[in-house]
């Protein structure tokens, strides 16, 4: 059965999800982790796209953000794709394809599912066992929303302002948060989310999206919901 088409639209946040062919290793070490940081700090304002939260894991990456533009999201994957996949062959002395065919993406309510989906990607190396400690992992937005490690070019969504009336209170609500963690259910409904392309919100936001579209924006019902084990992704 075809996919269905993405949908990316200007001025609401979206969730981006995109792995190596395969499951390869993308992000070797460091340096290649930097570089891409790089990259998408560069490309992200170029294409006019607010950047809140990211991780770079081992075999793929997921990314939240804004773009001001109906083109802006396409757009910056797709540089984005291209200048890393050029650098990575160079370095590692190979040629071919790296990245899985299509990314996966989705629209996310801007409001408590927007900071479900932070938790969730900023969470990702500690679910996957790669850290003890969420802010210990060095690709990630973890540390700047603890405060711990300030990152100049991401961009706090409202949401996340709506935490406290000072840098430290969001800060430690923020933490709060993250410590508590969030369910297997809540998880599960953001990999299916990202994974199927259906956007992630209260009832109400998906209707006043789908009014907007004719592609179908919610997943039809089969019984109960899946749960699904998010370590991996």
């Amino acid at each position: 059965m075809a996919r269905l088409p993405r949908i990316s639209l200007p001025d609401m946040p979206h969730h981006v999800l995109h792995r190596g062919n395969n499951r390869q290793t993308v992000f070797v070490d460091d340096e290649d982790s930097q570089h891409f940081s790089d990259l998408l700090r560069q490309l992200a304002q170029t294409h006019l796209v607010a950047v809140h939260a990211f991780v770079l894991m081992p075999n793929h990456f997921h990314l939240l953000i804004t773009p001001q533009t109906e083109q802006g999201l396409p757009l910056l994957m797709q540089a984005l794709g291209r200048a890393y996949v050029r650098y990575f062959n160079a370095r590692h002395g190979r040629s071919g394809t790296l990245w899985e065919g299509r990314y996966r993406s989705t629209v996310v309510e801007p409001a408590a599912p927007l900071l479900q989906c932070i938790i969730y990607i900023d969470s990702n190396p500690q679910r996957a066992g790669l850290v003890a400690k969420a802010e210990d992992y060095p690709w990630s937005s973890c540390a700047h929303h603890l405060g711990a490690k300030p990152m100049a070019w991401l961009r706090d969504p409202a949401a996340f302002w709506a935490l406290g009336n000072t840098p430290f209170a969001r800060e430690a609500r923020y933490a709060q948060m993250l410590a508590y963690g969030l369910s297997q259910r809540e998880s599960g409904a953001l990999t299916d989310a990202v994974q199927g392309g259906w956007a992630m919100g209260s009832e109400d936001f998906v209707q006043s999206l789908q009014s907007k579209t004719v592609r179908r924006l919610h997943k039809k019902s089969a019984g109960r919901p899946r749960l699904v084990d998010p370590s991996a992704d």
